[in-house]
C-alpha cells in the first residue's frame, strides 16, 4: 500500500503563518483553530480573511467560547466544505482513502504520541487535540500533519499509538472512534474586492448575532472562579487558564489581526479598534499570570483594576465595529 501527499511541503522547510509569529501574544489559541490556519495557509488561502467570526464569542458561565472557524464562512469565502468523515473501518484507511480524492482529514487524536508536543503533553499526558492529515504512509508508518503552529512528521511506535496500533491498545475493544471530518476544495475561491466584501458581509452578520454583555457576566462571576481556583490545585489552574483567560485573549488578538486586515485592503477609523483587542489579548496574559501566582501561594489579591481596563477594551472594540458595521 503505497503512501499519498496532498500538499508539496515538507516539516523541515516549512514555515508558518504570520499569525504564528514567535513575538505574538498567544503564539497558540486552540488546537482548531490552529490547524486551520496552517491548513488554510497552506492551501495558498488567507486565514486573516476569515476571523470575523471572532466578535461572536460569549462567556458560556465556565469558559469563554471555544472558538472555531465557521464552516459556513470557509464554504463562502473559500469554497470548502467541511464534512464529518463516517468511520466505521480504521481511521488511517479512511485518511487514506480521503488523501487519495485530494481531501485532506481533520482527526481528533491523543496529544500523548505527537512529537511537536514534546516538552508538554507528549509521552507525559493523554490530551485530546486535532490534526490535519497531509501525508500518510500507513506501510512506512509515517504520517505529516498540521497541529498546533506548524506542520510536522510523526512515524514508527508514535505513529502506531496515534492510531491505536499498539498491542496494548487492541485489548480496549470498548475505545469509540474518535470525531473525524474532511476538507473537500469544491467551490469557489474569493480573491480581491470579492473576498473583502464577503468577509465584511460575514462580519456584519457575526455582529448582528453577537451576545450582549459576555464580558459583564464574567465578571459577575469572577469571584466565584477565585473561590474555586483558592480550593484546587495549580494543575487544575492551568486547565482554567486554558478556557478562560487563553480563549478570551487569543480570540482578541485574532480579531485584532481581522481588522487590521480590513485596514490594509481600505476600511479606515478601525485603528482604535485594533489597539483595543491588543488590550484585551495583553490583559488576559497579564491576568493569567497574576493569577497563577495567587494560586502557587494560596493569596488573592485586588483584580478590579485589570478587570476595569480588560472590560473597557472588550466593550470599546465590540462597540466600535457596532457603530461601523452593525
Amino acid at each position: 500500500m503505497s503512501g499519498v501527499r496532498l500538499l508539496a511541503i515538507d516539516p523541515a522547510t516549512y514555515r508558518p503563518h504570520a499569525l504564528h509569529a514567535p513575538d505574538r501574544v498567544w503564539l497558540e489559541t486552540n488546537c482548531y483553530v490552529d490547524v486551520w490556519i496552517e491548513v488554510l495557509h497552506a492551501f495558498g488561502l488567507e486565514p486573516l480573511a476569515a476571523l470575523g467570526f471572532t466578535v461572536g464569542q460569549d462567556f458560556e458561565g465556565d469558559h469563554f467560547t471555544f472558538f472555531k472557524f465557521p464552516p459556513e464562512d470557509l464554504r463562502a469565502l473559500f469554497g470548502l466544505s467541511v464534512q464529518e468523515l463516517a468511520i466505521y473501518d480504521t481511521v488511517e484507511g479512511h485518511a487514506l482513502e480521503q488523501l487519495r480524492r485530494g481531501r485532506l482529514p481533520l482527526v481528533e487524536v491523543d496529544s500523548y504520541y505527537l512529537p511537536d508536543t514534546r516538552g508538554t503533553a507528549y509521552r507525559r499526558a493523554h490530551v485530546k487535540s486535532t490534526i490535519g492529515i497531509a501525508a500518510l504512509d500507513i506501510d512506512a508508518r509515517r504520517m505529516g500533519y498540521f497541529h498546533n503552529t506548524g506542520y510536522h512528521a510523526v512515524e514508527g511506535e508514535d505513529f502506531d499509538g496515534l492510531f491505536r496500533r499498539l498491542p496494548a491498545q487492541q485489548d480496549q475493544p470498548d475505545v469509540l472512534f474518535p470525531y473525524v471530518e474532511f476538507v473537500k476544495r469544491d467551490g469557489r475561491t474569493l480573491e480581491g474586492n470579492a473576498l473583502l466584501s464577503a468577509a465584511l458581509a460575514l462580519l456584519k452578520d457575526h455582529l448582528a448575532r453577537r451576545p450582549a454583555g459576555a464580558f459583564a457576566r464574567f465578571r459577575a462571576d469572577f469571584p466565584r472562579h477565585l473561590e474555586m481556583l483558592a480550593a484546587r490545585s495549580l494543575d487544575y489552574f492551568h486547565l482554567y487558564a486554558f478556557n478562560v483567560l487563553r480563549q478570551l485573549g487569543a480570540n482578541f488578538e485574532l480579531l485584532g489581526s481581522h481588522i487590521r486586515w480590513l485596514g490594509s485592503h481600505g476600511e479606515s477609523g478601525l485603528e482604535g479598534a485594533a489597539e483595543g483587542c491588543l488590550l484585551v489579548a495583553e490583559g488576559a496574559k497579564a491576568l493569567q499570570f497574576q493569577l497563577a501566582r495567587a494560586v502557587n501561594r494560596k493569596k488573592f489579591g485586588d483584580y478590579g483594576p485589570a478587570l476595569d481596563e480588560l472590560e473597557r477594551a472588550h466593550d470599546l472594540v465590540l462597540k466600535t465595529l457596532a457603530r461601523r458595521y452593525g
